[in-house]
């Protein structure tokens, strides 16, 4: 029997995955069509771009953390350092582990698809929390200090991306993680998905890269312009930034860079293909 490809196939895979080719031939032994799978699933290039995203991602934490102890005291909860709390947990959450978590279904190859979709959603939770941790550091420390809030693009694109980064992730964790979404609501949703999720990201590195020149002109000023030593740092730290998001869209929308879908799956989007179109096993 033979099966054309629908629509209803790719609601099983969220983060844009399309199919690959399989083989089912009654000749080939499952650990030959677990190769070509393996094969398929493992592009040359891939694992260098995914460590090389790795290495700037880590580089970007480590040298927020590097601007903040040499040019801005350290880190705290209370006193003047609370403020530094917010940039290094943004970096940290919005940035590094909303990235990583994009790339989870280009990583994760040959695992269970239920087992990637938690991992991918675990990500996302943790990058929320600690999100969350900068916004309320940022707001206290604003509080005490009495300094007015929410009146820079910063602020409001910050509080823009806070609000799209926790509608995409409940209504991603509804339609995919539990099985209470049809099919067809899955399958409809899923490029806004996709899209919303990428431009999520670009808009969390862009408000990055705005309050991190908003804090340097509060503090430096004029000397901005004078190649001060923590100006150069941050803009360093910024190009950091771009090369990450760069790094992680263009992994990302490598089409032939997508996660096969397994056997098994393939099995149940022909299987569900057959079922909605009314057919039965003997019918073709």
């Amino acid at each position: 029997m033979k099966h054309s490809r629908s629509p209803e196939c790719e609601v099983l895979f969220p983060v844009g995955l399309t199919s690959g080719d399989f083989s089912f031939g009654g000749g080939s032994s499952g650990r030959s069509m677990d190769s070509r799978a393996g094969l398929a699933a493992t592009p040359g290039a891939l694992p260098y771009y995914v460590a090389f995203s790795q290495l700037l991602g880590l580089t970007v934490v480590a040298m927020t953390g590097a601007w903040l102890g040499l040019y801005r005291g350290g880190i705290a909860w209370e006193g003047a350092l609370q403020f530094n709390v917010h940039p290094l947990s943004m970096v940290i959450g919005l940035i590094f582990l909303q990235g990583d978590a994009l790339l989870v279904y280009r990583v994760f190859r040959n695992e269970t698809k239920r087992t990637t979709k938690v991992l991918h959603g675990l990500l996302h939770v943790f990058a929320l929390v600690i999100a969350l941790v900068g916004v309320v550091a940022v707001f206290d420390y604003h509080r005490k200090k009495g300094y007015a809030d929410l009146y820079s693009l910063h602020s409001w694109c910050g509080l823009l991306v806070l609000v799209l980064y926790f509608v995409q992730w409940l209504v991603g964790l509804s339609f995919f993680l539990f099985p209470g979404a049809s099919f067809s609501l899955r399958s409809r949703y899923r490029p806004q998905h996709v899209f919303f999720g990428a431009a999520i990201f670009l808009l969390s590195v862009g408000t990055a890269l705005l309050g991190l020149k908003e804090a340097l002109l509060f503090k430096l000023g004029a000397k901005y312009s004078t190649f001060e030593a923590e100006g150069v740092l941050a803009n360093v730290l910024g190009l950091l930034l771009v090369g990450f998001g760069v790094t992680v869209l263009y992994i990302l929308t490598r089409s032939d860079w997508k996660r096969p879908p397994q056997a098994e799956e393939q099995a149940l989007s022909m299987d569900f293909k057959t079922l909605t179109e009314g057919d039965s096993p003997g019918s073709q």
